[in-house]
């Protein structure tokens, strides 16, 4: 039976250690599964021969909590977890989040925030020169001089501010081992500088081993935002494990050295990564706490994937996992879902055989691999490439293999359906597959929204490719007889969105009879390039200028236009159509979103001091005493009755 990794002392005395090599501190509660980045790395230090103890979510606020383990061999390798510890804590609204599904019964306030500097520097006060590696998203994603959100401003590299001697950023196993091996044979910490897939920091640019190029200083950034926008595209276009260079950036009189990423695992690699022998539960020191709800989602999942092509500008993936595919042979994944099979909790369903874009299973094209990603364009957008391999036969073979595997009931798909990826594909085989056999009462995909002009901002395909994929998913589930429903996730308040933009997205909503019940604001994270347009207003792309939504009213009528017919987003839906000159949305014809207000009403509004435009007129008396025409209701979606309805988002 496979065993959790040490936690206490107890535990390893239990093991016969007096000592051990590393110390894994993670910002999440400990969960030995493959989908949380401290179990992965943890089992892979072990796997090599190290004796590995894990901290999680010490307290910050007491030193004695850092030493409880006492000190390690050879090092200390910390990660804030599987989010970034901002995005944790607050919504976009930057309101305090009242639970956290990494920590143990769903507490919110067990790691810091801004968790890995936190951490950092609390190893740095009781392990004094200890060797100290960061990584995880949140040190991957804020490696380079970067804009904070939270705090309205550029800040530095995480490096800078976390005392940390090395990062490592992307997935980090290549890295890690390499790491490991030095340290182990005596190398000083600092001699460590030509690990792919990290950064450290140097006083000359002769510490780089490889071919480089400098992008604009921290100095620079944080006082010209066109000059942000030139670092963060060349941080982007240089992101490539195959032609990318070396990225210095200067911090004062010191230099940030960030190296080209590592390849990504080949199929043999991430079986091995796969097939760690993990416990695949909570430590059970959380069962009285009410354990931990983030393995819910993933418990009865397997990913058979890493990165994604698909490039959205708001998703920090490109720049954390990187574009190029790899994925798991069919033998590793049916060994996993065999093993599920054997799980007590197991009642028959997969939930989800994904990834962070399920059908993706091969690079996008054979000439990646030898030359890399094209620099400056994009696989899918703004249109597919004509070299594009959309072949999904691979995936529907592997998917068949699971079906047939004794003691499988059904086997759901919930992590990202790339539709327009889908429609590439000439034979439809694996579309009707999906929607007769993978589909839980709902398929959860992602226009975002419906204004091209937008959707080029978001760097997601046209409205068109969306209708065509959705009138094919109808027709399909009308041939084979389901019952089944397509829910779009939409944005609000992305950048290039206007309120122009937004009424035309409630449009497009009202003539479908769709309304969300969940809308999705921009959250600016960071590293992506969407951030860069938020902060900036520009797009690094091309270095044009993009409209940013950022006063909070406006972006409260953009998300309320995205849900007209509750009827407390009245007053702000009413304010935007006259703001946008859209009085002809106010009305009885079906496609008005908000029916006249009566005197009365009006009244009452104003004196209730709700807004109310300055334009507001009264409606004729006989259109006030006209009878409203009833509106074709739109049927909502009612999965049937043992569908398991999905949680992941689909892109």
């Amino acid at each position: 039976m496979n065993q959790f990794l040490p936690v206490s002392k107890a535990d390893m005395a239990a093991r016969g250690w007096d000592w051990y090599d590393f110390l894994i501190l993670t910002g999440d509660a400990y969960v030995d599964h493959p989908s949380f980045g401290t179990a992965i790395i943890s089992r892979v230090l072990e796997a090599e021969g190290y004796r590995v103890a894990i901290l999680a979510q010490p307290n910050w606020r007491k030193p004695e909590s850092f030493t409880a383990l006492g000190r390690p061999r050879l090092g200390v390798m910390l990660s804030a977890g599987n989010l970034d510890s901002m995005v944790a804590h607050y919504t976009v609204a930057k309101k305090r989040r009242h639970d956290d599904a990494y920590s143990p019964g769903n507490r919110a306030g067990l790691r810091p925030d801004r968790a890995a500097i936190v951490y950092a520097n609390k190893i740095r006060e009781v392990f004094g020169d200890i060797p100290l590696v960061i990584g995880g998203l949140e040190a991957s994603l804020r490696r380079f001089a970067h804009y904070d959100y939270w705090e309205d401003k550029v800040r530095r590299s995480v490096l800078f501010d976390s005392q940390a001697d090395l990062l490592v950023y992307g997935m980090g196993e290549t890295a890690t081992r390499e790491i490991a091996a030095r340290l182990a044979s005596g190398t000083p910490v600092g001699e460590i500088t030509d690990v792919k897939g990290t950064a450290f920091i140097a006083k000359d640019p002769s510490a780089c081993a490889y071919p480089k190029v400098e992008c604009p200083s921290f100095e620079q950034v944080r006082e010209d935002k066109r000059q942000y926008a030139v670092a963060n595209q060349i941080q982007y276009e240089e992101h490539d494990p195959i032609r990318g260079k070396a990225i210095l950036q200067r911090h004062g009189d010191r230099l940030l050295i960030v190296n080209p990423p590592a390849m990504p695992l080949t199929t043999a690699e991430l079986d091995f990564v796969a097939e760690l022998p993990y416990v695949r539960e909570p430590h059970p020191m959380y069962d009285e706490m009410g354990g931990v709800p983030a393995i819910e989602e993933v418990r009865f999942s397997v990913a058979h994937n890493r990165g994604c092509f698909g490039a959205c500008n708001f998703c920090s993936l490109a720049f954390h996992q990187g574009r190029i595919i790899s994925s798991r042979s069919h033998e590793s994944v049916l060994r996993e879902v065999e093993a599920l099979t054997h799980h007590p909790g197991f009642k028959g369903y997969i939930h989800d055989v994904g990834g962070p874009t399920a059908n993706f299973r091969r690079p996008a094209c054979k000439k990646q691999m030898k030359a890399g990603l094209c620099r400056g364009k994009a696989c899918l957008v703004p249109a597919a490439c004509p070299n594009l391999d959309a072949d999904h036969t691979d995936y529907l073979m592997l998917l068949r293999k699971i079906r047939a595997v004794p003691g499988v009931k059904k086997v759901f798909i919930r992590s990202g359906i790339r539709f327009d990826f889908l429609l590439k594909d000439g034979n439809g085989e694996f579309f009707a597959e999906l929607v007769k056999h993978h589909v839980s009462g709902q398929l959860k995909v992602a226009p975002e929204h419906c204004v091209n002009t937008v959707l080029d901002c978001m760097g997601k395909p046209h409205i068109e490719v969306y209708e065509k994929f959705r009138q094919k998913y109808e027709r399909l589930n009308q041939k084979y007889g389901k019952e089944q429903y397509l829910v779009p996730y939409l944005m609000s308040s992305h950048p290039g969105c206007t309120l122009n933009d937004a009424v035309r997205l409630a449009e497009w909503l009202n003539k479908s009879g769709r309304q969300p019940e969940q809308v999705q604001d921009f959250y600016p994270t960071p590293g992506t390039l969407s951030t860069c347009m938020y902060y900036t207003g520009i797009d690094p792309r091309t270095m044009e200028p993009v409209y940013v939504p950022r006063d909070p009213h406006e972006k409260a009528m953009q998300r309320a236009l995205m849900q007209w017919k509750r009827p407390e987003k009245r007053s702000l839906v009413r304010e935007a159509l006259y703001r946008a000159h859209r009085e002809d949305l106010i009305g009885y014809g079906k496609e008005c979103l908000l029916r006249p207000e009566h005197r009365k009403a009006a009244a009452q509004s104003a004196s209730a001091g709700k807004s109310k435009p300055d334009k507001y007129k009264k409606p004729a008396e006989s259109v006030r005493k006209a009878k409203p025409v009833k509106k074709a209701g739109w049927a909502v979606a009612k999965p049937k009755k043992n569908a398991r309805p999905g949680k992941k988002r689909s892109k």
